[in-house]
């Protein structure tokens, strides 16, 4: 079965312009040109990916992504205006798995489809379970847990989590997680990683009845993952 894609921007002739090109691409795509549309069709469908514009009717695609992430792990790419540091990374920060900024060629936007595709379908070659004492890490449901509550992660997120168990211990610089996490478009000179980084320890922390880090700063060289072994 083809995957899914929705497209939510108020472009009409951008939209027509994706629709065709993804669809030859083998993709089936629907699309959007207001967020209370793009809600509606997200109750009623089950979609694969969603490419999110920033500026739309109603309000902006933060708030948009922000409204999914309470509900969904759909992978969403947003389409940033100007390609603007600020908007990544507060696109990271709500949960995005990539951006792309306009103008843009569709042929990037299909290889950056074809990465997230290919990180959700799980084809990494891990034993489907990593355990430690209060962590568990369900790689063929693509599922954390800690202490039993299941941690709502993005695909980018659970790619980084995954990174970092396979590296219990051992101290990964910023290059270490920009080369080993397929799929995600890091940018060396931005906050993306540690946007990402961040946001990924907030969640496990929060579920930690110790309100334990399992994912420590080391000051100029990177991070490091420490979980007790089971």
């Amino acid at each position: 079965m083809n995957k899914s894609i929705l497209i939510i921007d108020d472009d009409t002739k951008l939209n027509e312009l994706l629709s065709e090109y993804l669809t030859k691409s083998g993709y089936n795509c629907t699309t959007s040109e207001s967020p209370s549309d793009a809600f509606a069709k997200i109750k009623k469908n089950d979609f694969d990916i969603i490419i999110l514009d920033i500026m739309l009717p109603e309000m902006d695609g933060f708030e948009v992504c922000k409204i999914i992430r309470k509900e969904y792990d759909t992978p969403i790419i947003m389409l940033t205006a100007r390609g603007e540091v600020t908007d990544k990374i507060i696109g990271l920060e709500l949960g995005a798995d990539d951006y792309l900024p306009k103008p843009f060629e569709p042929r990037e936007l299909l290889a950056r489809i074809s990465s997230i595709m290919r990180r959700v379908e799980g084809k990494l070659k891990l034993a489907s379970q990593i355990k430690f004492k209060n962590l568990a890490i369900d790689v063929n449901k693509r599922a954390a847990y800690v202490n039993t509550t299941d941690i709502e992660l993005t695909t980018a997120e659970f790619e980084l989590l995954i990174l970092f168990a396979k590296n219990n211990g051992k101290v990964l610089s910023r290059d270490d997680l920009m080369k080993n996490t397929r799929g995600i478009s890091w940018e060396s000179y931005n906050r993306s990683v540690d946007v990402m980084v961040s946001r990924l320890r907030g969640k496990l922390k929060s579920f930690s009845p110790k309100k334990e880090e399992l994912i420590k700063t080391v000051h100029s060289i990177g991070y490091m993952f420490f979980a007790e072994e089971e």
